[in-house]
């Protein structure tokens, strides 16, 4: 074999191997470079659930070469929240999440879909038809860790491609949502890491954190916002002991609140 061959097939095996390699660590291997903190797949991570945490993978004018805004807090983020739903509810949840592609069909598969930074997307008139079917199917959307008003309007320049005649409102305390398995009556702000150098809020969202809702015609929530708050980083790094223990507890409170709100309205 000649050294050119000889190259050549070791950089064939190699390839190989790190796509063997990556294939094995982490289910979303192909898109680690857009994701802000993978983590390896827990050992039962081909094992079927009754429920799949699905994560909105869209496009936004901000989106970098090694970073992709959907990808924020991913994946770490939902795969300790699964453990949390598993622990604190009797969801049957599946140990790895689901990536979703905004273009894709598949989002019919999973009735719950999972967005962060969704004050960044850019949704397409086609990418809207498809948001408006998943939604008039029982499908549900939570999107989080978005910021202050300007971020607020693209969020909903977004939501109107599929639900025109929409509008957003804040979600009354005696909601199902916020009793369905946590009595959250005193809810409070979750901000992010930030909170440990003593900055509550992010990027000029101080106008109070909301928790808001779009609903369809017959009043059923098809979209909530977690607005001026960020909960997947409250998931993401409440096994950080500088991350405030009550802050870790009230997102996975809520993200199971939002679970079974889905599976059961």
């Amino acid at each position: 074999m000649t050294p050119r061959l000889l190259l050549t097939a070791l950089a064939f095996v190699l390839v190989l191997t790190g796509t063997l390699y990556g294939f094995g660590r982490n289910r979303w291997w192909q898109y680690e470079r857009e994701m802000q903190d993978p983590v390896n797949d827990p050992p039962d991570a081909d094992k079927d659930a009754e429920f799949t945490f699905a994560r909105l993978r869209y496009r936004s004018p901000r989106d970098g070469f090694r970073r992709a805004r959907w990808g924020t807090d991913a994946n770490k983020s939902e795969r300790q929240f699964i453990i949390a739903l598993r622990r604190l509810s009797r969801v049957n949840g599946k140990s790895i999440e689901q990536i979703v592609d905004i273009d894709s069909d598949d989002m019919f598969d999973y009735p719950f879909l999972y967005a962060v930074a969704a004050g960044d997307w850019a949704v397409s008139p086609s990418q809207g038809a498809r948001l408006r079917e998943f939604f008039e199917r029982g499908g549900f959307l939570v999107t989080d860790d978005f910021h202050n008003n300007q971020e607020w309007a693209r969020f909903m320049e977004g939501v109107h491609q599929a639900l025109p005649d929409r509008e957003a409102d804040d979600i009354p305390n005696e909601d199902a949502i916020f009793h369905v398995v946590h009595d959250l009556g005193e809810r409070v702000q979750i901000s992010g890491y930030n909170i440990v150098y003593g900055q509550p809020t992010e990027r000029g969202g101080t106008d109070g954190p909301h928790w808001r809702a779009v609903r369809d015609r017959k009043g059923r929530i098809v979209v909530a916002a977690w607005h001026n708050q960020d909960l997947g980083d409250a998931w993401e790094w409440a096994d950080a002991p500088e991350y405030p223990e009550r802050l870790a507890s009230e997102a996975f409170r809520v993200g199971v609140n939002y679970v079974v709100y889905t599976m059961t309205h």
